[in-house]
């Protein structure tokens, strides 16, 4: 690495480990293995939207968002009391972890609101911006290498997304501009989190995710609360296990492989979106939404065959 990132996180190549520079952890260099532990994770988040989605239409946005956090930390709580000494949950970058999660907080108050306003698939499909901000950015902030190919599978993978939703005139729509502001804001999340990889145990870095959203937001719902029956109040405990969940996936994954390798598997989540309008909201999709599909996949795959047969990343 280089630049910027060097400072953070140096890569002895020889090994295929990376360390960060306090010594605080240790990061397998694993592309595969990171591959296999980002695609699930974007494989179940979309379920989460689609609950979020759901409650949106009985409760407020902030009320939803809330329920998320509140709901992962609740979980995260005994787990992290049980596993970990004191000591352990101060870890060795707060300003950075507290950083990182105002990030996703507002990003998932953009996406909720933005999903509220629009279809799930829509909203999903102009977040993917996010692939594009990450590999744009990573040079720059954390010192990887890009190559073309790369560059090209984010590129296809985003015109296949494209292609599934073919915007028009309301993607200009106010649900359009929260969409966007939550796929950049997500793509900064995500190269927070490969900065932090090794500098603290991926239950920590949860643990901080949860407490940052669920302290915030706890000070806010209470002007738009609505008192819940217990069937939402099962959704809304669904809405923070699966986020514990995914987002876990997504923190192993960053500690085994750049960021800017792992973009365009996240095109991997319209696959499951796509499902999830069909059964929850009856959104078929057609043959071009297929077509779409298609090429999402694809372009994931070449920079999978890619990496494996290329010596060195960036290829």
């Amino acid at each position: 690495m280089a630049g910027k990132g060097r400072s953070a996180m140096t890569l002895q190549r020889g090994t295929g480990t990376e360390f960060t520079a306090s010594g605080a952890g240790q990061v397998e260099s694993s592309p595969l293995k990171g591959i296999l532990l980002y695609i699930p994770a974007m494989a179940i988040v979309p379920l989460m939207d689609g609950i979020a989605k759901h409650l949106s239409t009985e409760m407020s946005v902030m009320q939803v968002s809330w329920a998320r956090y509140f709901a992962h930390f609740a979980i995260l709580l005994p787990i992290i009391l049980i596993k970990h000494r004191p000591a352990q949950l101060i870890p060795s970058q707060p300003i950075l972890q507290l950083v990182r999660g105002g990030l996703l907080l507002v990003s998932t108050v953009c996406f909720f609101w933005a999903i509220s306003l629009m279809p799930l698939a829509d909203a999903l499909a102009i977040v993917f911006v996010s692939p594009l901000v990450v590999t744009a950015l990573s040079p720059w902030l954390l010192g990887e290498t890009v190559g073309l190919r790369r560059w090209s599978a984010v590129v296809v993978g985003f015109i296949g997304a494209c292609i599934i939703i073919r915007p028009g005139p309301e993607m200009f729509s106010s649900g359009a501009l929260l969409a966007l502001a939550a796929g950049t804001l997500y793509a900064l999340y995500l190269i927070a989190t490969r900065r932090l990889a090794g500098s603290a145990p991926p239950m920590i870095t949860l643990f901080y995710t949860a407490l940052v959203g669920a302290l915030l937001l706890s000070l806010i719902v209470p002007f738009t609360w609505t008192t819940p029956n217990l069937e939402q109040i099962g959704w809304m405990a669904s809405l923070g296990l699966i986020a514990a969940v995914g987002h876990f996936l997504v923190i192993k994954a960053f500690q085994m492989a750049p960021a800017s390798l792992l973009a365009p598997y996240g095109y991997s989540e319209i696959v499951m979106a796509t499902v999830v309008g069909y059964l929850i909201f009856g959104d078929f999709p057609d043959y071009w939404s297929w077509i779409g599909v298609s090429i999402v996949i694809a372009s994931g795959i070449y920079v999978s065959i890619r990496e494996r047969t290329s010596s060195t990343f960036g290829a």
